[in-house]
């Protein structure tokens, strides 16, 4: 029997797609940005999107007992992009996330965030988010993932909160892959020749590395391009030009460095080639630039299912 889950701040899937990959039937993937939405029925067209603002009300009783709550809540208040204020920051939904978490009761919790989440400045954070899911009969445990560690062609590091209710099996954190990830090059050749650019080749066997963490994704920018100048000399020894996306591929004849295109960066992030993202390319590379890579959602929601299909444990509490 299939376990059963709800995602919030799904954003274009990549988490979700990770969950679904690892066996959890979503009831409901939960969403704000409507091109996002519209990206989930595009490549889902059976998952039950809705689109709401998680700051306003909405009633989830009806997903009362599902297996897995999972979900990304938005990572400004704990980015070192940003002022790092945390709780101060309107825009933290984790109060929202236990909130869901309570009502909810799900046998396992997931919630990924940025690599500040684990600053020393959070600490008080962390453990507050702690009590809350212990006193709700949970167990927190926290670690960063490497996407590279899940032959993800880039680093991206990520925080990674994984609750398990009272009772049930030990959560064990998967094992990174034990082939290293593919280079950039590996990873796009074919889509970098796709339209028949006689440089791919070359291209490719210089991007000898894997890519740094995609950026991008914040809407404060004004156009898509792959982050700051420290982000773009990164890329620039990757022979790619990251001052903008690329609407199509290298065409036949084209000097230059390239840049990639929303498809490209995609694939950088873990999504298979057939992932649609629906919106202009503005709106299409936020999506991309703002996910959770799939392989690595898949990696840890299969050591979730592990847990809550185990064997029982008897619950301290009824032993005393």
């Amino acid at each position: 029997m299939a376990l059963t889950s709800v995602e919030i701040c799904t954003g274009a899937g990549g988490q979700a797609l990770g969950l679904h990959d690892a066996g959890f039937t979503h009831r409901a993937v939960v969403e704000i940005d409507p091109h996002a939405c519209a990206t989930l029925h595009a490549n889902h067209p059976e998952w039950n999107v809705i689109q709401q603002d998680l700051f306003e009300d909405w009633d989830a009783s009806d997903f009362v007992g599902v297996d897995l709550l999972a979900g990304g809540v938005p990572c400004p208040p704990f980015s070192k992009a940003g002022r790092q204020l945390g709780a101060d920051d309107e825009r933290d939904l984790f109060p929202r996330a236990l909130d869901l978490v309570d009502l909810v009761r799900p046998k396992a919790v997931m919630l990924e965030n940025v690599r500040g989440l684990l600053d020393p400045v959070f600490a008080d954070y962390r453990e507050g988010v702690n009590k809350r899911l212990r006193s709700l009969g949970y167990e927190p445990n926290w670690q960063l993932l490497n996407a590279s560690d899940f032959d993800v062609p880039q680093l991206r590091p990520r925080v990674i909160m994984v609750a398990i209710r009272e009772g049930l099996g030990e959560f064990r954190w998967p094992k990174p892959s034990e082939t290293p990830a593919p280079t950039v090059g590996e990873a796009l050749k074919d889509l970098m020749a796709a339209n028949g650019w006689e440089g791919a080749e070359e291209w490719a066997r210089r991007a000898n590395s894997i890519a740094p963490t995609l950026v991008g994704g914040s809407k404060k920018h004004g156009g898509p391009d792959l982050g700051p100048t420290r982000a773009r000399k990164a890329w620039l020894s990757l022979g790619v030009d990251g001052k903008t996306i690329a609407e199509e591929a290298p065409e036949p004849g084209y000097v230059g460095l390239p840049r990639l295109t929303v498809k490209m960066a995609a694939k950088l992030q873990g999504f298979p080639d057939h992932w649609n993202f629906v919106g202009r390319k503005t709106n299409a590379y936020r999506q991309v630039g703002n996910a959770f890579p799939p392989p690595v959602a898949k990696a840890v929601g299969i050591q979730i299912r592990k847990a809550i299909r185990a064997p029982r444990k008897k619950s301290l509490r009824s032993v005393a």
